[in-house]
This record gives structure tokens, sequence and C-alpha cells, in this order.
């Protein structure tokens, strides 16, 4: 099995939603509607270009994330080139389809490394601007991360965990070098050193166990 990255420049109302800024938009399509993940650089501007071509019908906000339920589908207001070549090689477009800088980046998989080839040669003999940044064999596809972190992502720490975990990260424990150290935690939250190293203990091994199926 093969997987390609493939970047498309070309005009798509989620693609000028993004162009000229830092945003970075990833793309469900629901057939009835589409849910888009944006980056939180230039959220507001890429919902008002969005909202004058798809329409917003929902907006979703958490810890610096937006997520927008369109009004419509994409499928409504353009035709998608790349989908009906790939249909044509019998390859797979993966989700989420990734919208920057003004440009549409696809992951393709595929049985044959030939057949991603084709569809290239198809996409460039259509005028399409294409290049592949990316093209590999595979033995596993891995899927993306939530859109928001559901609460049964977080784990449950205690009051104490919750105090020495925000002190330690606001304060600099975890840069390199350590800005504090676990005395210094410690003492800004009224334990013993022994004591506030076992509740950062304790709940860096929580936030490991709830994350790691996620991110790794």
């Amino acid at each position: 099995m093969y997987e390609a990255t493939l970047r498309i420049t070309g005009r798509s109302a989620y693609a000028d939603a993004t162009a000229g800024t830092a945003a970075s938009i990833e793309l469900w399509c629901n057939r009835h509607c589409d849910l888009l993940h944006v980056s939180a650089e230039a959220a507001d501007e890429v919902e008002a270009r969005v909202s004058e071509t798809v329409g917003v019908r929902e907006r979703l906000r958490n810890r610096g994330e937006t997520v927008l339920v369109t009004g419509d589908c994409l499928r409504d207001h353009e035709a998608d080139l790349i989908e009906s070549v790939l249909d044509r090689h019998g390859c797979l477009l993966l989700y989420p389809l990734e919208y920057e800088g003004g440009d549409k980046i696809c992951r393709v998989l595929s049985l044959s490394a030939g057949a991603l080839t084709d569809c290239f040669h198809d996409l460039l003999a259509a005028d399409a601007a294409v290049t592949v940044e990316s093209k590999r064999k595979i033995d596993s596809v891995r899927p993306r991360s939530p859109l928001l972190a559901p609460h049964g992502v977080a784990p449950d720490l205690t009051d104490r965990q919750s105090a020495v975990l925000r002190y330690a990260a606001d304060n600099g424990y975890y840069e390199i070098p350590r800005a504090v150290t676990t005395a210094e935690i410690a003492d800004a939250v009224g334990v013993t050193r022994r004591t506030a190293e076992e509740h950062l203990r304790r709940a860096e091994n929580k936030l490991v166990d709830s994350l790691v199926d996620v991110v790794a």
C-alpha cells in the first residue's frame, strides 16, 4: 500500500479562506455540510471568508481551537477535480483534507505506486497546479487526532495534582533547562518537596495514560 501527499494550488473556497494568512483548515466532509477545524491564528478572518462562500451554521471553540459547521457542503458550490481522478484509478482520498496558504493538501492512498503516478499525470493533464510533497510505502494508516479534545480524554486530577501541575507548567518546569525546581513548586503550593514530586508524578502518569493513544 502507498500513500502520497499532494499540494494543489488553485481557486477553492477553503483554500482562498487561508490565502494571505497563517491559518490552516482541516476539512471533514459530511455530504450535507462540512466540519472545519481552523487553527487559532486568524480563525476569525477565516470564518468571515467561509461565511461569505459556503456559510457558517455553528461555531465551537475550546482552548484556542475553532471548529466551524458550515451551512452547506463545499461539493454544492464547486466540483473537486481530484476526486474524479482518484476514482478513475481506484485510489482513496484520506480525510481530513488540509488547506493552508491558499493551497489544498491531500493525502491519497493506493494499492500500487503506479496508480499514484497515473493520478499525478492525469491531474497535470487537466492543468492542475499540483506537486508531490511526499510518497511512501506504508503498512498502516494512522488516524488524525480529534477535532476538539473531548472531556473523556482529559484525566481526572485531584485538586492538589492540578495545582502542582499548573504551577510547574506556568513557571517553566518543563522548559529546557528547567526554570523552577520541585522545591520551589512545593513552597508555592504549601507542601513538602517529596509530596510535590509525588503529586507531579501522578499527574504526569495520568496525562500520559490518557493521551498516548491519541498522539502516539
